[in-house]
């Protein structure tokens, strides 16, 4: 009776106080330091433990709120001692398979920073050791918890302005800053071709590629240009990328750049009715020829409007992650990636699918 009486109670409580567990591997990806502060209060999941080398990101970890967190210098023995649930890995693109190598296994659900790999074949074998071994792997986008995107999916899922055949979007800002302070870490690693995948191409490519999925689906074809305008402070990578995205009754034009006087994460959709146009954090509706109109913005629930919340609540009930953030999509968006790099080593577009 005593254990039922538990079983029952423990249904009721929340989330919070039924302690998933949480662990970080690596802190090399600056995108940490917004995500940190949450995680160490442990509303969500318990903040089990912490794996890097580097004394100076872990020192700053500690002054964030990390100060009682246990730090390993081996992940590996981090995952078996402290058993978590989810793995939050701030690491290296090209590192990503190797940390659902180590996890999947475990049944540990894994969340990365966008995008899912640095290339399409390890995105395609993470997706195949996440179905092997039943687990989660989430990758995260800031505006995967923006009401704003889910505004404008909602008008244009509605028919408010006919079939979509058009989408423009461009996403970027300045640049990565230099290799200087907590940030050089960053710095060197995004700014490399191999643990990057790319430049500006993957870094702000895989938001477009992303909006091109949601709206329309995996394209007949990618095309790509590339520019090179900062070859002295990025003498690996390119800092401008172009993509076109034909499917047999659309097409998508999108920018990712360093090279821009201010951030961008905008989108505008076109139906033959009208268009949705989604600028920072507001949606606007036009119908026909007529006056643009503000959109409202919906409230989104709890577990919908941050990572862990979300990981947490797909894994308490078994549902699929969202549309944004899924493994399906986020395959998806590396294949039209590395097609995008084919694309501008041949100067042609390149058909999907890619063949694995």
């Amino acid at each position: 009776m005593k254990r039922l009486l538990f079983s029952l109670l423990s249904l009721s409580l929340p989330v919070a106080a039924q302690q998933y567990k949480i662990a970080i591997v690596g802190l090399v990806h600056s995108h940490v330091w917004g995500h940190l502060g949450r995680m160490a209060k442990g509303d969500q999941a318990k903040l089990v433990g912490i794996a890097e080398t580097v004394p100076e990101l872990i020192a700053e970890a500690k002054k964030r709120g990390a100060g009682d967190t246990p730090i390993f210098s081996d992940y590996k023995k981090m995952l078996a001692e402290t058993k978590p649930d989810i793995v939050w890995a701030f690491v290296e693109n090209n590192r990503h398979l190797e940390i659902v190598q180590a996890c999947a296994p475990r049944k540990i659900h894994v969340i990365f920073e966008k995008p899912l790999a640095s290339t399409y074949k390890d995105a395609l074998a993470i997706q195949k050791l996440a179905a092997q071994h039943g687990i989660q792997v989430m990758t995260n986008y800031q505006m995967a918890w923006w009401p704003a995107n889910y505004a404008a999916k909602a008008k244009v899922d509605a028919g408010e302005i006919g079939k979509v055949y058009r989408l423009r979007g461009v996403v970027g800002h300045g640049g990565p800053g230099g290799a200087k302070g907590l940030n050089k870490w960053f710095f060197e690693w995004l700014t490399d071709p191999v643990k990057n995948g790319a430049g500006a191409l993957m870094d702000f490519g895989c938001y477009n590629a992303l909006w091109a999925l949601w709206y329309k689906g995996r394209p007949d074809s990618v095309y790509a240009t590339v520019q090179h305008l900062r070859p002295e402070e990025f003498p690996k990578v390119e800092d401008n990328a172009t993509l076109i995205l034909n499917w047999k009754d659309g097409v998508g034009i999108f920018e990712g750049s360093w090279d821009l006087p201010r951030s961008f994460q905008d989108l505008e959709v076109f139906g033959r009715g009208g268009s949705v146009y989604m600028q920072n954090g507001k949606v606007e509706l036009r119908k026909g020829r007529g006056e643009p109109v503000t959109v409202d913005l919906p409230t989104l629930e709890p577990e919908n409007a941050e990572p862990i919340a979300h990981m947490v609540n797909a894994i308490r009930t078994k549902k699929p992650l969202g549309g944004m953030v899924g493994l399906g999509i986020n395959v998806g968006v590396v294949e039209i990636i590395e097609a995008a790099k084919l694309s501008v080593q041949s100067g042609k577009a390149v058909p999907l699918p890619l063949r694995p």
